[in-house]
């Protein structure tokens, strides 16, 4: 557990996935902590959490979720019932909780939306498996208190800021972001389209990083890599990144219709293994569809697969 300002404590627990690591934060209080996020939900929670609480000097008194992804999310449950704190989640987001993981044929779902975008069979099937491997890791907490913007938690201001998912909240208090995978260092958050989500999610998540430049926070902390100490300095930079990228994928249209997978492999290569591909494909639509919006391309259908051109 580490100390940082304000008397905030985080905690990095190991992921079997992606990036190998998350953070949650422990934020004081005059009742007892608060904690924002909660970790997959692995084996051995007990084991996992009992040292911790032990070293807590008051009780964990809340939990604020800021996304629905199984990092940081899917441990939810376990948490709630380790130190019986009442659970805050966005509004939004615990809609798509639900509706995701609540949903048995979820995998299913996405497979066959992503098919329709040009993704190969056999990739599919490996995300179906990969989808019942990890499966019994997310235990979210059900029915968490409702979070709208502006409301507040322990004196922390609630922000809707979405993009890396459809309902991402931060918390604001003195200056301090506690971000969750809104601001990252070293790498950029994924901005992605899936399948019942809002139309236009890089749209969403370039206003958020504007408005991020508007709130001037002087600390960020992130749900992964280090600590972000020039919070408008990085959402510049990230703003930056998505203006080339968005280049870089109309420069992949042509006047020939192309499916998002084909623009996909000209952007992000070909060796990927399948989590790897999903998520080349799903920013991929999401840098597509916002060119939509813009005008600088157009999305066709042939009424079992869809296709885009630049115009």
């Amino acid at each position: 557990m580490d100390a940082l300002p304000h008397g905030i404590r985080r905690l990095t627990f190991p992921l079997p996935m992606g990036i190998r690591h998350v953070h949650c934060y422990l934020l004081p209080g005059s009742d007892g902590w608060t904690l924002v996020d909660t970790g997959l939900g692995l084996p051995e929670a007990v084991e996992r959490w009992e040292p911790v609480l032990a070293e807590l000097d008051a009780p964990v008194i809340r939990i604020v979720v800021t996304h629905f992804h199984p990092d940081h999310a899917g441990g939810g449950e376990d948490a709630q019932a380790l130190t019986g704190a009442r659970v805050y989640q966005g509004a939004r987001d615990y809609e798509q909780c639900e509706s995701v993981w609540g949903r048995e044929d979820w995998s299913k779902h996405l497979a066959g939306y992503l098919r329709g975008h040009g993704l190969p069979e056999p990739v599919a099937d490996e995300l179906r498996q990969e989808a019942r491997i990890f499966a019994p890791f997310i235990r979210f907490a059900h029915d968490p208190e409702r979070l709208r913007e502006d409301d507040e938690v322990d004196g922390w201001q609630v922000l809707e800021l979405p993009g890396h998912a459809d309902g991402h909240i931060c918390l604001l208090r003195d200056g301090v972001l506690v971000a969750g995978d809104h601001l990252l260092e070293k790498v950029t958050p994924t901005i992605g389209l899936y399948p019942d989500s809002r139309p236009d999610p890089l749209g969403d998540y370039l206003t958020s990083l504007e408005r991020t430049l508007l709130l001037a926070p002087r600390l960020a902390l992130p749900g992964h890599n280090d600590l972000v100490f020039d919070p408008a300095g990085r959402a510049r930079e990230i703003i930056e990144h998505h203006r080339r990228r968005l280049g870089e994928t109309i420069a992949a249209l042509g006047s020939e219709p192309r499916t998002a997978y084909e623009v996909s492999l000209a952007l992000f290569g070909a060796d990927l293994d399948a989590s790897g591909r999903r998520f080349a494909l799903a920013e991929t639509l999401a840098h597509l569809e916002r060119l939509v919006q813009e005008g600088r391309a157009a999305r066709g259908s042939d009424g079992s697969a869809f296709s885009y051109t630049a115009t």
